[in-house]
């Protein structure tokens, strides 16, 4: 009998993630939570024309972009998806995200709403995970909790919020996070589920491998 795991493990893409939610709802907490459980993940690093908050580092949290910048990258096509949110704009630069797929490793677009739309049509085969907050009053005291926004700018989100949350149906899982370990543990276990996806695995490769082993 052939052995064929190194074939088989070697054709393996990676998948296109997104985890959507409103501002303050804890994605990256929940992304940090779960991704050194899970090895090869990489999360997109968004770029932005907000200036950074205090504790925020460039190339980690968001890449700060002018906007003068951002209309050259905007020109060039290098965004994968990109929008207008809370009076800023923001973008996920394209090539990060296919190279890191070709590698075979997980990729996670932590996104709103609207970038989720955009990444769908041009990429079908996204897994879209949605993080709620357990009630709205809890989202406006985790808001005010972070110190960053004035009463206006945290109306405005709490909005925004009303609205992402009506389109929860469009996704294929939900994540209430009223418990931080419990939210990581689910995360993971559904990265873990799309690991299991035989639609990952160069399919010809893969069949070749199974009947000739």
């Amino acid at each position: 009998m052939h052995n064929t795991a190194v074939s088989i493990t070697a054709t393996t893409y990676g998948s296109l993630i997104i985890l959507a939610g409103p501002s303050g709802v804890g994605k990256n907490a929940v992304y940090s939570g779960a991704a050194a459980q899970l090895g090869d993940i990489y999360r997109s690093v968004s770029a932005t024309t907000r200036a950074p908050r205090s504790a925020e580092v460039d190339g980690i949290d968001y890449l700060f972009i002018s906007e003068d910048e951002y209309d050259l990258m905007l020109e060039r096509d290098e965004f994968l998806e990109h929008a207008g949110v809370h009076g800023n704009r923001y973008g996920t630069p394209r090539q990060p995200v296919l190279e890191h797929l070709a590698q075979g490793i997980d990729v996670v677009l932590e996104i709103d709403v609207q970038g989720m739309h955009k990444v769908r049509r041009e990429r079908p085969d996204v897994v879209k995970i949605f993080l709620a907050p357990p009630s709205m009053p809890e989202l406006e005291r985790r808001l005010r909790e972070r110190g960053t926004e004035t009463d206006a700018a945290i109306i405005k989100r709490l909005r925004n919020a009303r609205k992402e949350i009506e389109h929860i149906p469009e996704f294929d899982f939900l994540i209430i996070n009223d418990d931080l370990d419990i939210a990581v543990e689910k995360f993971t276990t559904i990265v873990g589920a799309v690991r299991l996806n035989p639609r990952r695995l160069d399919q010809d490769r893969l069949q070749r491998g199974l009947l000739n082993g």
